[in-house]
């Protein structure tokens, strides 16, 4: 019974996550710009627009310059996390691909660099009074999901060591819609629950800054507006003013 519950929970948790991501991204990519609003200094060309967003995704740019200590906690976590989901893919691939199988070792050393740096970000919520004052309860329950996720996972390579043999068929077995037998050791639960969870919230949290980065006007946008005048999509077709009134170009 309990296998199948969880391949239910799976199944579910996947289509919220898939759809429910990509309505918001069809949100995002609709919603109208109305203002040139690059945040200064801007790239003038779509050149440096594109140079600007890979620092600003692989480097963090703007937090470096703002935040040095948030700098360092976001990039542990985040660049662990993104190592630690690599290395998952064992469990979903047969036979395992040969960088996957490299990188295991490196994948757990990334799960305590990931810890670390939702551990710093937590205690800046606790402790700086003003990030405090802005808190919502979603923040913190965010982030202690993502503390669970890993505590239980480890849990399952230190302190209760689950069949990764068994653990491994199940996931492809749910792959090709089959429903094996799933171990029942309780880290596994807690881990598999926390992690359907996450991906169930995912479209209705904070977390969407993933795929929202990509569509903010104050980072995609070219600084030309001395240039080119800007007129929003919404607007372009929009009937003519009544004779008499003068538009922005005649002042």
């Amino acid at each position: 019974m309990i296998s199948t519950v969880y391949a239910v929970l799976f199944y579910v948790a996947t289509v919220l996550l898939i759809v429910g991501t990509g309505m918001k991204v069809l949100k995002y990519a609709r919603t109208p710009i109305l203002l040139k609003i690059p945040v200064s200094p801007a790239p003038r060309t779509k050149r440096g627009v594109v140079l600007r967003m890979l620092r600003e995704v692989l480097f963090f740019e703007s937090l470096f310059k703002s935040n040095k200590w948030i700098w360092i906690f976001a990039y542990l976590f985040h660049y662990g996390m993104a190592l630690v989901l690599l290395r998952h893919l064992r469990y979903f691939t047969d036979p395992v691909w040969w960088w996957v199988a490299l990188i295991q070792p490196f994948g757990i050393l990334a799960g305590f660099a990931m810890f670390a740096g939702l551990g710093g970000l937590m205690a800046r919520r606790i402790f700086q009074p003003r990030i405090r004052y802005i808190s919502n309860p979603s923040d913190y329950l965010m982030l202690a999901l993502l503390m669970l996720i890993v505590f239980s996972g480890y849990s399952m390579k230190f302190l209760a060591h689950t069949d990764i043999i068994a653990l491994k068929a199940y996931m492809l077995g749910l792959m090709r819609f089959q429903i094996g037998d799933l171990p029942t050791t309780l880290p596994l639960l807690v881990h598999l629950a926390s992690v359907a969870t996450l991906m169930i919230i995912f479209p209705i949290s904070k977390l969407m800054h993933a795929p929202g980065l990509f569509f903010a006007p104050s980072r995609t946008m070219v600084d030309n507006a001395r240039d080119k005048r800007f007129v929003s999509k919404w607007a372009r077709n929009l009937p003519p003013l009544p004779e008499g009134i003068p538009t922005s170009e005649e002042g």
